[in-house]
């Protein structure tokens, strides 16, 4: 019998770092919110080298693991590093300098157990890019026989990984000078199994180019990617946007590009796009990132909604103009600032903002009343709100080290949710209180009222969403919403080295206490939600007047909305609306239980409040005789379960705005 014997196997982990917490815990969720466009791009790449065969008679075999919703399997690659006939390249790819101590404990592990690793990413990128020496954390993995790669690696993949696969790799690669043409790049690969890792999973991201023209000194973009733009051909972009749709279900696409709208092909790519929704029917939607000038090319805010667009994030950063010419965003002119957002407003179109915290010229007193400013004047819909942080790779950061300024020594903190440099007004907490005060003021119920009030009825449901992820991501589980997700796990054993380890008891002594905050903090955040809700969802004139009717018995009601109520509810408002038919005895039953169970007939909830808060409080003071009046009870249980399953079935079904409907 002939003995065949395997052909070489060559794996390779395409891994996305998370960060650490305070506490030193992997920040990771059972269900993430943004997949990774550096996994799908460099997934391409990879998909691309192996079916051209790029090593002859070696099997490639793809790994991708996102840390955010990802544990790192560091036993199965050592295993697979040390069977026969197999080799292992672990890519640390898109890596941030928040992430690069992550990122740096993960390679030093697997360095240790002989694993070959590389690490790309902004934080080296931009710090091989403004520094003539190699900076001491990048080069404590160089030592440890790490490679580094700095740049864009569309022109030199395939290099990298035959190099790797012979034990050639080079301690350094420097590519930032060579920037890649993305015209005919390979395309970002859309996974099905890792977008089911996400909350939503029909959503996925294309960068359509990279570089940006301006000069803002916080950004790393114009260092790392150039100021030139570049930008995948249109009916590639169109190619991809089908193929995720046919393969994967995705019909929601964020556009990764720091300024969409100085893509030089922005016009054609729209037409690309509108010709899928309007030729092919593939119901395709994005959010973009744009400056705010881009309202006034002629024709771009038309051609976006056409194309789908159904959200702008826009970088607005601060209302002050001192601020704004400190940081070099002279493009910004605060007068002009609530003109654009009504321009996206016209159009249905959701609007976001980035807004920092720190400036030179920031006060207390001026943080506030820029923040009043913003919600009361400019008024977008959505807000991300961030700390000023030198990140390595802009002009801020290279400035303060040459001039010797005391920065924080950790990148973990480098994330724009931590402080990370004195600031010389505002000082003892003062950044930190404020920068929370501006997530509890923009989400509080009345803010967030105010502005589903005022909506577009096809923006209700995305806003609406929205509020509820940034509001429980902030304010309930303390994270920024742009790494934050659904329930948080936390790996004992994966704590950072600076922190004591765990015992299995003290780490479940810990874990309890927080899970059932977070609950708690969930219930009564869906509360309010639903109350949200209730005060602020679009009714149709028929349903108004019959609510408006059904108010006038309310005292009669308390016991269950009877039909002849109902009915004679219904004709009162026919003598009104001639056109409106009073349905049959039947009919009517169905329809009020329908409305009813979705909680359409309330507008409130605070008469449920207030006989919940009388319960606790009574049976606070021992007065067990409150539990006698069990009718009640069951009655208030009753309306809250058919309450809280139509506000779930409404969540859940509640449709996505499309703008050019």
């Amino acid at each position: 019998m002939r003995s065949h014997s395997a052909a070489p196997r060559f794996h390779i982990f395409l891994i996305k770092p998370s960060k650490y917490d305070d506490d030193g815990f992997v920040i990771r969720h059972w269900r993430g919110v943004l997949p990774s466009n550096t996994l799908a791009c460099l997934h391409g790449l990879t998909e691309q080298a192996r079916r051209r065969g790029l090593l002859d008679g070696v099997e490639i075999s793809v790994h991708l693991v996102d840390e955010a919703v990802d544990k790192l399997p560091v036993r199965r690659i050592v295993e697979l590093n040390r069977r026969a006939g197999h080799k292992v390249l672990a890519a640390l790819v898109g890596v941030q300098s928040n992430q690069f101590a992550r990122a740096s404990d993960i390679a030093l592990a697997l360095r240790r157990e002989g694993v070959a690793v590389m690490i790309g990413g902004f934080h080296v990128s931009g710090m091989l890019a403004l520094f003539d020496q190699v900076t001491p954390e990048i080069r404590a993995l160089i030592d440890a026989g790490v490679t580094v790669v700095a740049g864009e690696v569309e022109n030199h993949w395939d290099r990298l990984l035959t190099e790797a696969y012979q034990g050639r790799l080079e301690p350094i690669y420097r590519f930032t000078n060579e920037l890649p043409d993305l015209a005919q790049a390979p395309l970002p690969v859309v996974d099905k199994r890792y977008l089911r890792k996400f909350i939503i999973s029909n959503y996925g991201t294309v960068d359509c180019g990279r570089g940006c023209p301006f000069n803002c000194s916080f950004c790393t973009i114009i260092n790392v990617q150039g100021k030139k733009m570049r930008h995948r051909s249109p009916e590639a972009i169109a190619q991809m946007v089908r193929r995720a749709w046919r393969e994967a279900g995705v019909s929601f696409h964020f556009f990764t590009d720091d300024n969409f709208a100085r893509n030089p092909a922005w016009s054609r790519i729209f037409d690309e796009l509108t010709r899928l929704r309007e030729q092919e029917a593939i119901p395709v939607q994005f959010m973009m990132q744009v400056d705010v000038l881009a309202h006034r090319i002629p024709g771009f805010v038309e051609k976006a909604v056409r194309a789908g667009c159904s959200n702008v994030f826009l970088g607005m950063e601060s209302v002050n103009p001192k601020n704004l010419k400190a940081a070099g965003k002279n493009q910004n002119r605060v007068k002009d600032y609530r003109e654009l957002i009504e321009a996206w407003h016209r159009h249905a179109v959701s609007t976001h903002v980035g807004f920092i915290i720190g400036f030179p010229y920031d006060t207390e007193e001026s943080v506030r009343e820029d923040l009043k400013l913003l919600m009361r004047e400019v008024r977008p819909q959505r807000a991300s709100f961030f700390l000023l942080t030198p990140l390595p790779g802009s002009m801020d950061h290279k400035r303060l080290v040459d001039a010797g300024t005391p920065l924080d020594a950790d990148y973990n903190n480098f994330d724009s949710f931590h402080q990370c440099m004195a600031h010389p007004e505002l000082k003892d907490g003062a950044l930190m209180r404020l920068y929370k005060e501006a997530w509890r003021d923009f989400y509080s119920f009345e803010h967030m009222r105010e502005v589903l009030t005022e909506a577009d009825p096809r923006n209700y449901w995305d806003i609406f969403r929205n509020f509820f992820w940034y509001k429980n991501s902030a304010l309930n589980e303390g994270l920024h919403p742009m790494i934050s997700g659904l329930f948080r796990l936390k790996d004992r054993t994966s704590r950072r080295a600076i922190f004591p380890k765990e015992s299995r008891l003290a780490h479940l002594k810990r874990r309890i206490p927080e899970i059932y905050r977070y609950l708690r903090g969930l219930l009564a955040l869906a509360l309010e939600m639903e109350e949200l809700w209730l005060q602020t969802r679009k009714r149709s004139e028929i349903e108004r007047r019959v609510l408006e009717e059904l108010t006038r018995v309310r005292a009669e009601l308390r016991s269950g909305r009877r039909i002849e109520q109902i009915r004679a509810a219904y004709a009162r408002v026919k003598a009104q609306m001639p056109s409106l038919e009073v349905p049959s005895r039947l009919a009517l039953l169905k329809e009020s239980l329908s409305i009813y169970g979705a909680g359409r007939l309330r507008s409130t909830r605070h008469d449920l409040n207030a006989f919940w808060s009388g319960l606790r409080e009574r049976l606070r003071q021992g007065r067990i005789e409150a539990l006698i009046r069990v009718d009640r009870i069951a009655l208030c249980a009753v309306e809250e379960f058919r309450l809280a399953a139509g506000f779930l079935l409404a969540l859940a079904k509640g449709p996505s705005y499309d703008a050019s409907a």
